[in-house]
């Protein structure tokens, strides 16, 4: 096969990979609406249970003469069992199984990119937005065999889906041969690296997205208002989010350090200088502060909860804009990357 049809048949796999992605989205949604409705059941179950104990206790404390045996029994528990530990609804499974098929197709399809290049497929923003959300698929669908974040599905195939729009529909471009300044074996390190870290990023961030709305609804139920988003009842608490987010936080903060190492060894092979306050290079130290502040002020200076959150969707936010945005309006020695 030629490379234009090579390249042809890898864009027609990417738009197969999308339809299914977008397949996956509907059913994901479809378990959150099931969600909303459990939880509701769930919470008018719980107070219908504690007003009967409470009246059963005051009933018993009026009489005083009510034996421990008189007693009605006291539910052990009101809420409700964890996902896991139950069969999956069909539309989990479904949601869970065509994410596994798009990544197959986007898999084949980025490989299908490299042969058709020549070389590993992330020289330019498309081919960096084709493997970076392969990553971040394929991290996500690896972090389920460990710990069951399923619910998480919406939010992961909603943020490939959007990436991969707007890659194909504003930096698609034909085969070309790279710049002299990218024939090198750092290019395999350097963005590879930087591709693995974003995916780690892109789950924390998800995960502190939820995490705030989980804080919302639990200040809520503190105040007996009333709750809109139902389905976060059956989600993990506020603060197991948070300690997720932050783990895997941490993970691609190790890998952004070596990003921002490689990257200077780099220059300095291909430039003859570490460092020259590049648009690029200033905003790839601009993130790793952004990470490393937000470790810091969680492990030394107790910002916990919603600041933590926070920062960590900064933090994500900034990566978006690295990308986005300094690629495509900023001059530099790395306009290359948006060819």
């Amino acid at each position: 096969m030629t490379t234009a049809s090579l390249d042809a048949t890898s864009l027609l796999l990417l738009y197969g990979a999308m339809a299914v992605y977008a397949i996956s989205f509907v059913s994901f949604a479809m378990d959150l609406a099931r969600r909303s409705s459990t939880g509701s059941v769930d919470s008018r179950v719980a107070a219908r249970v504690l007003a009967t104990s409470s009246a059963a206790g005051a009933t018993g404390a009026r009489s005083g003469s009510t034996t421990t045996a008189d007693r009605p029994e006291r539910p052990r528990s009101v809420a409700p069992r964890p996902v896991a530990s139950q069969r999956a609804p069909i539309s989990l499974r479904v949601g869970l199984s065509l994410a596994v098929v798009g990544f197959a197709l986007h898999l084949a399809s980025t490989v299908l990119r490299g042969i058709a290049a020549a070389r590993v497929p992330w020289a330019n923003m498309y081919e960096f937005s084709m493997t970076g959300t392969l990553l971040i698929m394929g991290v996500f669908l690896l972090v389920l065999l460990a710990r069951d974040l399923r619910f998480l599905g919406t939010f992961v195939t909603g943020l490939v889906l959007i990436l991969l729009g707007i890659s194909t529909v504003g930096f698609r471009v034909d085969v070309v041969p790279l710049p002299p300044a990218l024939q090198s074996y750092w290019l395999v390190i350097h963005v590879f690296v930087a591709i693995l870290a974003t995916a780690f990023f892109a789950l924390g961030f998800a995960l502190s997205v939820v995490q705030l709305l989980q804080h919302s609804r639990e200040a809520a139920a503190e105040t007996a208002k009333s709750v809109r988003l139902r389905f976060l009842a059956t989600l993990p608490d506020a603060v197991t989010l948070e300690n997720l987010a932050y783990r895997l936080n941490i993970i691609g903060f190790i890998f952004w350090t070596f990003t921002l190492m490689a990257g200077a060894i780099w220059a300095e092979r291909a430039w003859g200088r570490y460092w020259g306050w590049d648009t690029k290079e200033v905003w790839t130290f601009i993130i790793w502060v952004l990470y490393a502040g937000y470790i810091h002020a969680r492990a030394t200076r107790g910002w916990r909860g919603s600041r933590s959150a926070w920062l960590s969707i900064i933090g994500f936010s900034a990566v978006l804009f690295n990308f986005g945005v300094v690629n495509v309006f900023f001059k530099g020695l790395h306009a290359y990357s948006g060819l």
